[in-house]
């Protein structure tokens, strides 16, 4: 573990900022367990849901602050960054780490307004107002751009992948010096081992949230036209649908999918090293990602990975080293990549020792906090933000 310049002083408090409890949980939960090792005071802020009580019970404080992940009255807005401006001012941190699109715009602009020193923002994924090309869209993208250049001015910016890093500065939104790629949350060794592929029937299972944008439909498609061939495969959707995002696939739709016997939706699961075990090939044909913790998770467990040739997916999916890549909203790509694997089971052995090993050398939590952990020590020890 990495000591952080003056951690020893308790006082030293640290503010989490997310747009969902089950966020902070899932992914930031280690980070924010080594930054209270490192001697920090850490209050963990966002709206509630059914995680925000597991926080207590691992000895952590959570603060409520409910808002609207898609709310666009501007009055309400307005309101909500107010609000957010007096929890700042309230708590007095002397860092902010805001993650998810929503809280790092208005996260940054409300600790500038109650004076708060070291604001770091980490930069997650780009959304569905990036990848989306509907009217509101191309409407609202410019906005959220110039909404990014005065947030993240004089902050520090993590990216975890470089493509994002390499568009943020083609906008103009950010410079190198107040820069870093962090590849991730990490993944638990020990959490998510290697277990034996199954043995007989065959599954490809696609876990995520149930969103277009994920490629839930190319997903779909591929496996009609897999099973249509004649293969014994199941395919799986693991994961709920999200209501609040307006990529959401209706739930309507999920179940009329299962009713047709296209694939079984398992929903939300609790224990996703069990899910990978169960699984032959796991499968994200996502259309963008920041970084997919599900495939870095997937390849722990052995895991050969399908996936689209994206921003944040290639990243874990290198090309016939750790999985295939498909094109992009391209079901017949995507075919072609799960039919190669379904029909080489020692090429699937191959490319999940693979995946296993580049997880182990680039994404376990351990270098992922011990790099997270650095960029507070540089910011400590220069005393303001970038």
């Amino acid at each position: 573990m990495v000591a952080v310049t003056g951690s020893a002083n308790p006082i030293v408090k640290t503010l989490l900022f997310a747009n969902t409890a089950w966020y902070l949980y899932n992914f930031r939960l280690p980070l924010a367990e080594a930054l209270c090792s490192q001697g920090f005071d850490v209050v963990l802020v966002s709206p509630a849901d059914e995680y925000s009580k597991k926080f207590s019970e691992v000895g952590l404080r959570w603060v409520e602050f409910p808002f609207s992940r898609k709310g666009r009255n501007p009055i309400q807005e307005l309101v909500t960054l107010i609000r957010l401006v007096k929890v700042y001012q309230k708590e007095k941190p002397d860092f902010v780490h805001h993650f998810t699109i929503k809280c790092v715009v208005y996260g940054s602009l409300a600790a500038k307004l109650a004076g708060i020193p070291r604001i770091i923002n980490a930069i997650t994924g780009l959304g569905y107002m990036f990848i989306g090309n509907n009217l509101s869209h191309k409407l609202l993208r410019p906005l959220i751009k110039a909404f990014y250049r005065v947030s993240l001015h004089g902050t520090q910016v993590i990216f975890q992948n470089k493509d994002d890093l390499i568009q943020f500065q083609k906008e103009q939104m950010v410079n190198v010096k107040q820069t870093v790629i962090i590849r991730g949350s990490g993944v638990d060794l020990q959490k998510f081992q290697v277990t034996p592929l199954p043995e007989n029937q065959q599954v490809v299972v696609l876990p995520a949230r149930m969103l277009w944008d994920k490629g839930v439909a190319e997903f779909i498609q591929a496996a009609r036209l897999i099973r249509a061939e004649g293969f014994d495969t199941r395919f799986i959707l693991a994961g709920d649908t999200d209501e609040e995002n307006p990529a959401a696939v209706p739930s309507s739709t999920l179940q009329k999918w299962q009713q047709e016997g296209i694939v079984e939706w398992a929903g939300w699961q609790s224990e996703m090293p069990a899910v990978y075990a169960s699984a032959n090939i796991v499968c994200l044909p996502s259309y963008r990602e920041g970084l997919p913790k599900t495939l870095i998770e997937a390849a722990a467990c052995g895991r050969p990975l399908v996936a689209t040739d994206v921003p944040g997916c290639r990243e874990v999916v290198i090309q016939d080293q750790t999985g295939l890549l498909a094109k992009v909203k391209d079901a017949n790509s995507l075919t072609d990549c799960l039919r190669t694997l379904l029909c080489d089971k020692a090429d699937q052995l191959r490319l999940g020792t693979n995946a296993r090993r580049l997880v182990e050398i680039e994404f376990s939590t351990e270098r992922i906090i011990r790099e997270t952990l650095l960029v507070y020590s540089k910011l400590q020890e220069d005393g303001k933000t970038i």
